[in-house]
């Protein structure tokens, strides 16, 4: 069977040209895959253009969170209606058409646009030679950034931004623990010290020495949520705590959570976090998929419960509360997350919205039993996040 025009040999260069805009989708493709697609399509047949398009997206399409850009991009590809007997002979090369770039995803518009041609080097003038100047983006656009919501960018706007994320500091409150230490303040006499400071000094009391309590920072639960609806902000949000957190002696516990509770705490051990996201990736079985926290707390509770020390630990719960569990079950487990625990902080990237309310169910049970709401959907407010816990923790 031979497929398109063989003297010209468009179907090579369309799945060629298909699988690179998919490619600067984000979505993962390789040369092994495009030639099974086309033993797929092969074998399904030119009559359908649903057919073509399941066959593709069974054999290029192997992450849940890739199928929703896939189908974008096929259609925007595909998106000729008169010749779909011959989809795949006479499809076109380009994505310029009478498509509303709006409804699309900012990832596929990119993947979507042509590639931009190098300018030509023009003669700098005398007066421009005198600067150099290195500036990969305007202030404008790393202005725009900073404010823009993880969910709204392009691919390449994403990878940017959680770069960026990364350097951003969040120093864990420190907290004084029973055990001391000799210091310059304190309650209590260090009498060893002031006996041998008395000693080198003939006998006289000229400096006392005083126990200051040691200090240590709380201890970390991090709570993710990586259902479909918090895809975007789950991995920049694990990236951003992993670097943050790094080096400063902070016992860290993380899960992720979506039908199911996923440990993620051996793969907050590594040092890369590239390497992290790959670990964890490879752990989160439900990734994309419900969120049942209700559920995920109660194995929590009942198989980790100790990783809660001694009601010190602050618990970053990281959610849009849009909970398919029920209620009851939700609001008795955060009953027993909030006594067991020191602060649970709601981290909601829904508070982009104004005017935003929790009106869902799990929603409204986290707003009345999390001590505060904090929003965390762009760079700002992730800037802003030491300040909040710190004030938090100071009530």
């Amino acid at each position: 069977m031979q497929l398109g025009d063989a003297r010209s040999g468009k179907l090579t260069a369309n799945f060629v040209g298909f699988g690179r805009s998919l490619r600067r989708a984000g979505v993962r493709i390789d040369s092994a895959r495009l030639a099974l697609a086309v033993d797929a399509v092969q074998a399904v047949g030119l009559g359908a253009k649903d057919d073509v398009s399941a066959a593709l997206e069974a054999v290029l399409v192997s992450r849940e969170q890739d199928r929703m850009v896939f189908r974008e991009v096929f259609d925007a590809y595909f998106r000729d209606p008169e010749i779909a007997h011959k989809l795949l002979a006479q499809m076109l090369p380009t994505a310029e058409g009478k498509a509303e770039p709006s409804k699309r995803r900012p990832r596929v518009r990119e993947a979507l646009s042509p590639p931009r041609a190098p300018q030509a080097l023009a003669k700098p003038k005398a007066e421009d030679q005198k600067l150099e100047l290195d500036a990969a983006m305007t202030a404008s656009d790393l202005q725009r950034l900073q404010h823009a919501d993880f969910n709204a960018l392009s691919a390449t706007e994403y990878h940017l931004v959680a770069r960026l994320a990364r350097d951003i500091a969040l120093p864990i409150p420190l907290v004084e623990q029973r055990r001391t230490r000799p210091g310059e303040r304190g309650a209590r006499m260090h009498w060893p010290g002031v006996l041998r400071q008395a000693a080198r000094h003939g006998g006289e009391l000229a400096v006392l020495a005083k126990l200051m309590r040691r200090q240590k920072p709380l201890p970390l639960l991090v709570l993710v949520d990586v259902s479909g609806s918090m895809e975007r902000y789950a991995r920049l949000l694990l990236a951003y705590l992993h670097a943050a957190t790094q080096g400063q002696g902070v016992r860290r516990d993380v899960f992720a959570f979506g039908t199911q509770l996923t440990d993620l705490t051996g793969a907050f051990r590594l040092a890369d976090t590239d390497a992290m996201l790959a670990a964890a990736g490879e752990q989160i079985a439900d990734f994309a998929g419900g969120t049942q926290l209700g559920e995920s707390l109660k194995t929590l509770r009942t198989e980790h419960g100790r990783r809660l020390v001694g009601r010190r630990t602050l618990v970053l719960l990281i959610t849009d509360g849009l909970d398919t569990g029920e209620p009851a079950a939700l609001a008795q487990e955060l009953d027993w997350l909030r006594r067991s625990c020191r602060r649970l902080l709601w981290l909601n990237p829904l508070l982009r919205f104004d005017g935003y309310a929790p009106l869902a169910r799990g929603a409204a049970q986290l707003h009345t039993r999390a001590h505060a709401m904090l929003a965390v959907h762009n760079l700002s407010k992730l800037e802003d996040l030491a300040a909040s816990l710190a004030a938090l923790l100071r009530r």
